[in-house]
């Protein structure tokens, strides 16, 4: 069904809703339960708390813990630091409910939500449990829990029940009003629908809150700021011009034209008197990287899925005709790919691995908004299901799908002693270089990927490891891999030690994070498509862009396609949505001139006028630019 601006109304309500409802909630479990006052900031002794079980006792240890992290890495009070934890979990509880009822809408989970206390699954668990989990609303929240314990095994950062933004549930009188919510006839049809998802993340945020942050401040003040304030949800007919003059273009000229993606793209523009080329040798499909460097809720990706099964459908088609060979994988030599006609017993086990070989190859994510990023996640596991559920492809006969390349741009905040014990584990050297690129992080919540780490990762490890990590000598490049991979055993160790605090862990899985960034950033890519944040730079990080990106520093829209065309191979095409001013402003003649005319030049565009990125008041043009050689 068309998301109309009627039916966004009705999701609108429903997420303004279910928000308030939620926040409320565990506004009051806070400080009822957990002696811990939003309102105030203030904080009671964990030993002053005895009418909690030991369960709950431990839940305000870790919530303390939580707190502490996030005032130490968000530059906040104790009360700013509450009202995120609020926040994230009622996020985190509206976002669990809705997936559930998009699986059960694609026919992957049986109905759990839906119905509330009726819902079949439910209704079986209870006749399988017997009454040994208490009433109703006890043994549903039992059921619920088992369903997201199992949901976690492809999905942690949203359905794992002991991370930081998940812990807390409303209770039965809270939950039911969530569940009648939630299963109103107005929106039911909606559940069916890839877009979802992605309108709630946008709603979560209301005009309210981001008119209240501009009045404070012309330029985003943090992370959040930054990404609310430029929080846009990007029309469907823009993500596909967008991605068919990419992703599509790029395919269309490996085939020489001899695709179905001719017809199948909209929007891809051919010359009419077009003439085919002669061609033996595509892409090999899985070598092919297509980035959103501020993915939201990874709207370009799930219909960059959607070619992207087309083009592994087309690439095994042709090592048919032409003979094992033709699928060129010299682009990544290092990922050791064998013909697909060796690697598959047959095009029935090939088609039923396209979509992980999708989520673990082809798309890459990345947002300074956690939020985001579970979002994103959520959006292409659901993908990949129904593209298994379209085929016919039973739950049991479905590979299992590896964590991919969706990352939040988080960065450890300064913790002296789980530093201190974390250092403990590495080798001097190590725990040196270590230190240092968590400094090179600090700017991450802001910057995302526009922070260089790949530029100064080589001086780093230089500077540690003198010539023995000098990157830029031959042969040398594995020294990072190695160091790399020995930090991520370690970090991975630490966050589940019995030593280690729960500060320890947060701290850990934040600065794994940061790592998976910095291996983003040292990919290269064959496409890059975004709606990227525009305007003022943020305060904190604005005299280091503009040091980094002087050509492009009077809007954070042109850094981001300048940084976008760094990550590019040469020929590779970027696809963006932003203001049009950029394009006849003369306080971006230098962009024009060195970045956009320079170092690439247009393919496409197309001015598109006001009114297309929901409420943001700009006009916006979409267009292509490819990377010269």
């Amino acid at each position: 069904m068309a998301f109309d601006q009627g039916t966004r109304n009705c999701l609108q309500r429903f997420v303004n809703e279910a928000r308030h409802l939620l926040e409320e909630e565990f506004a009051r479990q806070l400080q009822n339960d957990f002696g811990m006052d939003p309102t105030t900031g203030a904080i009671a002794d964990l030993s002053s708390l005895r009418h909690i079980n030991d369960f709950q006792r431990e839940t305000a240890r870790i919530l303390r813990d939580t707190l502490a992290h996030y005032c130490l890495s968000g530059d906040m009070d104790a009360q700013q630091g509450l009202d995120r934890i609020v926040r994230e979990q009622a996020f985190t509880i509206l976002n669990r409910l809705a997936a559930l009822r998009m699986a059960e809408a694609r026919g992957l989970l049986v109905e759990s939500v839906g119905n509330g206390f009726q819902a079949k699954g439910f209704q079986l668990y209870s006749r399988l449990a017997g009454t040994g989990h208490g009433e109703t609303a006890d043994a549903y929240r039992t059921y619920l829990f088992s369903v997201f314990d199992e949901l976690s095994q492809d999905l942690p950062g949203l359905f794992d029940r002991y991370s930081p933004q998940g812990r807390l549930f409303p209770r039965e009188a809270a939950f039911l009003r969530v569940l009648a919510l939630i299963n109103n006839s107005e929106i039911s049809p909606l559940w069916n629908e890839d877009e979802t998802i992605g309108w709630i993340y946008q709603y979560f945020n209301s005009k309210e809150e981001r008119k209240a942050m501009r009045d404070a401040s012309q330029a985003p003040r943090n992370s959040r700021e930054l990404a609310v304030r430029n929080q846009f949800f990007t029309p469907r007919y823009a993500v596909e011009f967008l991605v068919d003059n990419t992703l599509g273009r790029l395919w269309f000229n490996e085939t020489g034209g001899k695709t179905e993606l001719r017809d199948r793209c909209q929007y891809l523009l051919v010359k009419a008197d077009y003439e085919p080329s002669v061609t033996h040798k595509v892409r090999d499909p899985r070598t092919l990287k297509l980035l959103d460097p501020a993915c939201g809720s990874m709207h370009f990706g799930l219909y960059a899925f959607d070619l992207l099964v087309k083009i592994y459908d087309e690439a095994w088609a042709w090592e048919q005709q032409y003979g094992s060979g033709t699928l060129d994988v010299s682009t990544h030599p290092n990922l050791h790919l064998k013909p697909l006609n060796q690697t598959y017993e047959d095009f029935n086990s090939y088609t039923r691995d396209i979509p992980r070989l999708i989520v673990e190859f082809n798309i890459y994510g990345v947002d300074v908004d956690p939020r985001a990023a579970q979002i994103a996640s959520l959006a292409l596991w659901l993908r990949a299901q129904r593209a298994w559920h379209d085929s016919d492809v039973k739950a049991k006969y479905r590979p299992v799908i590896g964590r991919g390349h969706v990352v939040a741009a988080t960065a450890p905040p300064s913790e002296q002693d789980v530093r201190g014990q974390l250092k403990e584990s590495l080798e001097p050297l190590a725990a040196e270089l270590f230190e240092r690129t968590l400094q090179l992080l600090k700017g991450l919540p802001e910057m995302g990927v526009l922070l260089q780490v790949e530029r100064e990762l080589p001086f780093l490890i230089r500077q540690v490891y003198g010539d023995e990590g000098d990157l830029l000598k031959e042969g040398r490049l594995q020294t990072w891999v190695e160091i790399e991979a020995n930090l991520h055993d370690v970090l991975s160790r630490f966050a589940h030690t019995e030593k280690s605090s729960y500060r320890g862990r947060l701290f850990a899985q934040d600065a794994l994070q940061g790592l998976r960034l910095i291996n983003i950033c040292s990919e290269v890519f064959d496409v890059v498509v975004m709606n990227p944040p525009f305007g003022a730079l943020a305060l904190n990080t604005k005299d280091h862009l503009a040091k980094a990106y002087p050509r492009s520093k009077s809007d954070l829209l042109s850094i981001f396609v300048e940084r976008g065309l760094e990550l590019l191979r040469p020929g590779g095409r970027i696809g963006a949505i932003t203001s049009r001013t950029c394009f006849f402003l003369t306080s971006f003649q230098k962009w024009r001139e060195q970045v956009v005319l320079g170092i690439a030049q247009p393919e496409v565009m197309a001015d598109l006028g006001h009114g297309v990125m929901d409420d943001a008041m700009v006009e916006a043009a979409a267009y292509v630019l490819e990377k010269k050689s």
